[in-house]
């Protein structure tokens, strides 16, 4: 029957421009209903988080705008996604479900599921690339396995003849005669109820494809040409801030790269910025390849050397530093930047990530879950990999004896303390030489500046210059390694 509809699946892809999924449902000629479904079940614990679930109840309404726009508009449900799909594919008798890939763990299976499930109605299943620059499979080593190691990777997508282009918007999308019931984006509840919350998320972003592509543009007409140099520099806007666009699909990661790639081109020496701005893209598709080879990556050791580490559990440590109250102003400027925004930058990730697994020997796994709850750009793959290289149990990590200085990451990247004075108000008076290492600031210095250690801000809760157990520093022997407990970078 040539009068049957496709359905196109979106999930972490809400765009129009470079969707190689919604463009092939158009180039079927059958009229196309887009349809997101909500399920808070299937993810398990990894359901969303807070923070993208504010992103998603922001954009979704966005997406309907722009579909609206071209003759169509979203179809909203919300339950288990087999149940869904296959109820609105025998409801509106489609041909086809079209979608893109996905990459987290419980998406594999759920895809394989739903193509036994659709087959069994006579309804076809479309599975397309688009969520990543290269699929997994297509590098591998000489070995033909998965790369463990990032450089190597990165070189061999490098050695690819070509990245496949960005596929274009569709001038018009055909819509059915008539459209199936639909939840109102109102109903699924997705926006915090605290309104400081929501406020200061809503302040600092503007989710959407048209957002993304803005934020794109502008950090290509500016910031990209020192992108090199200042990426690192928190008190600077010197990065893209594209990783929440990029993890809901409003704008590809291909686009980014030819983008990017244009600007490499045009502008010489210039160019090293959008060169580094690439090498960022791929560290993103190395976290995936990773995680689609290693599933249990968000749980589990990549070294399994690691799995008999005695982390400690520590509640109140955990919590001052989920509050930003540990008495270091670089980690507490992040974790409240994090949770005022949504948002940490990449540099500070790195610090306060390092302190909560090196100084306060709280296991990787509960920062990872604070991150994917806060983060508007929490994505499963770059949080499991990234915490992971921070704590030393990753693939391609650091030494497991490298330990950040919160002091002198501090005085290196915020060296007038402006970042610090912006999210630790209660400092914002101390001079620069003084403002990273409150604690060791003379007393007439901080009575100047309004400081009351213990009372207006805390003192530090560790001792980043001892060991753990308030000695000196020391080597531990572990179960089949050898773990330095405390040496600064």
């Amino acid at each position: 029957m040539t009068d049957r509809p496709v359905l196109l699946w979106l999930r972490q892809d809400l765009r129009l421009a470079d969707h190689p999924a919604l463009a092939a449902a158009v180039r079927t000629g059958r009229k196309v209903i887009p349809v997101y479904v909500l399920d808070d079940e299937t993810p398990g614990r990894w359901a969303m988080g807070g923070a993208s679930r504010w992103w998603l109840g922001m954009s979704l309404p966005r997406l309907d705008a722009a579909l609206r726009g071209l003759g169509s508009r979203l179809v909203v449900r919300r339950g288990r996604f087999i149940e869904e799909l296959v109820g609105l594919a025998r409801e509106t008798r489609a041909e086809a479900v079209y979608f893109s890939r996905s990459f987290e763990p419980w998406a594999a299976r759920l895809e394989a599921t739903l193509k036994q499930h659709l087959d069994e109605v006579g309804v076809t299943a479309h599975r397309f690339a688009g969520t990543l620059i290269v699929e997994p499979g297509e590098v591998t080593t000489q070995a033909g396995e998965p790369f463990r190691v990032y450089s190597p990777f990165a070189r061999a997508v490098d050695a690819l003849p070509a990245l496949r282009d960005p596929v274009p918007a569709p001038a018009r999308i055909p819509a059915p005669d008539t459209w199936p019931e639909s939840v109102s984006i109102d109903a699924l509840s997705l926006l915090p109820t605290r309104p400081d919350w929501a406020g200061g998320l809503r302040a600092a972003w503007t989710p959407g494809e048209e957002g993304a592509s803005a934020r794109l543009e502008t950090f290509l007409d500016g910031p990209v040409v020192r992108y090199k140099d200042l990426r690192d520099r928190p008190d600077i806007e010197g990065t893209s801030r594209l990783s929440p666009h990029l993890h809901f699909g409003e704008i590809s990661p291909a686009t980014c790269w030819h983008e990017a790639a244009r600007y490499l081109s045009s502008l010489g020496k210039l160019g090293e910025g959008a060169a580094k701005f690439r090498r960022e893209l791929l560290w993103r598709e190395f976290s995936y390849h990773l995680l689609h080879s290693n599933p249990d990556l968000p749980d589990t050791p990549f070294r399994p050397e690691f799995r008999a580490f005695p982390w400690k559990a520590d509640g109140a440590a955990l919590e001052a530093w989920q509050r930003g109250r540990t008495g270091y102003p670089i980690v507490d400027a992040g974790m409240r930047e994090l949770w005022q925004t949504g948002y940490m930058h990449n540099r500070v990730r790195m610090i306060v990530a390092s302190f909560l697994v090196k100084d306060l020997l709280v296991p990787w796994q509960d920062g990872e879950a604070w991150f994917w709850d806060t983060l508007v750009d929490a994505d499963l793959a770059n949080n499991a990999a990234s915490w992971q290289w921070v704590a030393g149990c990753g693939a391609d990590a650091a030494p497991y004896f490298r330990i950040f200085n919160p002091v002198k990451q501090g005085t290196t990247f915020d060296p007038d303390g402006t970042y610090v004075r912006r999210y630790v108000p209660e400092l914002a008076r101390l001079p620069a030489p003084h403002i990273h290492a409150p604690a060791t600031a003379p007393a007439a210095v901080l009575e100047a500046a309004g400081v009351v250690l213990g009372e207006t801000y805390p003192q530090p809760i560790v001792d980043h210059g001892m060991a753990p157990d308030g000695r000196t520093p020391r080597v531990e022997q572990g179960p089949s390694f050898l773990f330095v407990l405390r040496r600064s970078m």
